[in-house]
């Protein structure tokens, strides 16, 4: 069976930004691949094993369920969980080979005790809050912790972390501060710490090259938008990064609605004159929500269409009026290039005032997807 919405994954392009990050944070600094969230929509087993192939050796997932998932599709390397666990998954951690990030006491007795039990040592990287305000262990928290995990059997201090809230935007001031935080903090740790460092986003993988420290993390980057939305893809210099998903649908009826005619739930839109209207078999079930009523657009033999009334769980109507030879079948893109056209995540995030990130989880969480490969 074949679905008329498709969500389609260009893994030239995703090869494409892999090399423009790797090369801007230059040979001395890893890039940790984020591809928590289903690779943010994007498939997290089939882009993690693009990734592998380009050389890409370390990746970062939210719970350990994801990365026990890619250790069974065979792929390779270090992979880093990093919203804790509960004591119970400890031993995964050291059957899979996988890198716990840690913030709580229960973390690392759990671990020591697995690692005990299997008579090997495992390395943990501690999660540092510095101004983000989530998980994370306060500066003044960490000494004692860092002396709680050197007194634990099995256990080690292989990294810190910490997370920047505001590296998107390009001058804001409190980067640089959150950053001497990090350093200060790590500092007081000891001067025998030679661990993993890493707190750049990709905001200040892009933006503050100050904070690479020995690996980046790469999120929103791999898949072809800014971390500062549409401004950045316009400012940007050199290599530019291509999106690497679209969405697509087909027309699933054409109708001709005479003036006065109420459309969809609500009749929150009524025609003004004889519309045609294309009926998408797309609604917020799909991930194309409800916020986009009446706002979006899409694309339809390579022009624009706007979204008419209310976006119903799977449905949506496109005013066709004034585009020739709309028929059944033909193919609407509702993320993505069409001929000389194009629909961006940001410009869809601004019709429903939210970001990038959130349309690809979206769409790609919500539709089948097929990945589209090549050399580029």
């Amino acid at each position: 069976m074949v679905s008329r919405n498709e969500v389609r994954i260009d893994c030239r392009a995703l090869r494409h930004n892999f090399r423009c990050i790797t090369e801007g944070v230059g040979p001395g600094v890893a890039v940790m691949a984020m591809v928590k969230g289903d690779a943010y929509g994007h498939g997290m087993v089939e882009t993690a094993a693009v990734l592998a192939d380009c050389g890409c050796r370390t990746f970062g997932v939210a719970e350990l369920v994801e990365a026990v998932a890619l250790r069974g599709a065979g792929i390779g390397g270090d992979i880093f969980v990093i919203l804790g666990f509960v004591p119970e998954e400890a031993e995964q951690f050291l059957l899979h080979d996988l890198t716990p990030v840690v913030f709580l006491d229960q973390d690392i007795r759990a671990l020591s005790q697995a690692a005990v039990r299997h008579g090997r040592e495992i390395g943990v990287h501690l999660k540092l809050d510095c101004g983000m305000g989530r998980l994370g262990l306060l500066p003044a928290e960490v000494p004692a912790f860092k002396q709680r995990i050197d007194a634990l059997p099995g256990i080690f201090l292989a990294g810190v972390m910490a997370h920047l809230p505001e590296a998107d935007q390009r001058q804001a001031a409190s980067t640089p501060q959150i950053f001497s935080c990090f350093q200060e903090t790590i500092a007081r740790i000891g001067a025998g710490f030679t661990g993993i460092r890493h707190i750049a986003n990709s905001g200040a993988t892009m933006y503050f090259q100050d904070t690479h420290c020995e690996m980046v993390r790469a999120g929103i980057s791999l898949y072809g938008c800014y971390p500062d939305g549409s401004d950045g893809a316009d400012i940007a210099a050199g290599s530019r990064l291509q999106p690497v998903m679209s969405f697509a649908t087909r027309v699933a009826q054409v109708r001709d609605l005479p003036a006065g005619s109420g459309i969809s739930y609500g009749h929150t839109y009524i025609t003004t004159r004889p519309t045609r209207i294309a009926v998408l078999p797309i609604g917020y079930e799909d991930g194309y929500l409800r916020d986009l009523s009446n706002k979006g657009e899409v694309l339809v033999h390579g022009r624009r269409a706007p979204i008419r009334g209310r976006i119903c769980m799977n449905l949506c109507m496109a005013d066709v009026t004034g585009i020739p030879g709309v028929t059944v079948g033909d193919e609407v893109v509702l993320l993505g290039r069409q001929g000389e056209a194009e629909i961006t995540a940001d410009e869809i995030a601004g019709w429903m005032g939210t970001i990038s990130y959130e349309v690809l989880c979206l769409f790609g969480n919500n539709n089948s997807r097929i990945h589209i490969d090549g050399e580029r």
